[in-house]
């Protein structure tokens, strides 16, 4: 599980227990997400509560996700979306996702989503085609680091004036600050996070939560 940038254990506590309403199947899937062997590709809790917040404030109906691993921040946003709401969920891993279809179905949420196995580029790139530009209110990017910059382009058509594009790891552990890293993945992020800054389609925060989390809200 992702915890918040350089945040006091303490405080990161005393966050979780006021500022953070987890719901218990949340609660449980954390739990058993955090003895995954992948178990840090879970964001954190607070992060699930913004993206629960801004489905409530967009009265969001139509979502999507890029990168859906054990299914935390899909069934967040699924519990806070309407009986009618749907959420494109893009993933290349089944197995990761077993678990989370699990939950989905205690949840009561299943017949909200709409999981694509297969590399999301191609997801995204089928969607578009099929005629589903400017439709998404809200799209959360947290997949393979390389790829974000091609993500974000795709996004940005995607989802309407108004809505939302959050996007995961935007601090990568500090390192996308040290000049000195050159790995592709820092370099990626390094990249998007330059891309986003410039880009006037957008009005982007970035906020200091968990691994850094930047929402932009599409003009």
């Amino acid at each position: 599980m992702s915890k918040s940038f350089h945040l006091p254990d303490q405080v990161q506590a005393y966050v979780l227990a006021h500022g953070v309403r987890e719901p218990a199947i949340l609660a449980r899937l954390r739990d058993e997400t955090a003895r995954h062997p992948r178990a840090q590709m879970q964001i954190a809790p607070e992060q699930g509560a913004v993206l629960r917040f801004l489905v409530e404030l967009l009265n969001a109906r139509r979502c999507l996700e890029i990168g859906t691993f054990t299914g935390y921040s899909s069934l967040a946003v699924a519990l806070a979306m309407p009986d009618d709401g749907t959420i494109v969920c893009c993933d290349v891993s089944d197995e990761y996702t077993q678990i989370a279809r699990r939950y989905w179905a205690d949840a009561g949420v299943a017949h909200k989503m709409d999981l694509r196995i297969g590399p999301a580029v191609e997801t995204l790139d089928a969607l578009l085609a099929d005629g589903a530009g400017a439709s998404f209110d809200l799209a959360f990017i947290d997949a393979d680091k390389h790829r974000y910059p091609d993500y974000w382009e795709r996004c940005v058509a995607l989802v309407r004036p108004g809505g939302v594009i959050a996007v995961d790891n935007v601090l990568w552990s500090g390192d996308v600050a040290d000049p000195a890293v050159t790995d592709r993945d820092t370099v990626a992020l390094r990249r998007v996070n330059e891309i986003i800054d410039g880009d006037e389609r957008v009005t982007p925060v970035m906020l200091s939560i968990a691994d850094g989390m930047t929402l932009a809200r599409r003009r």
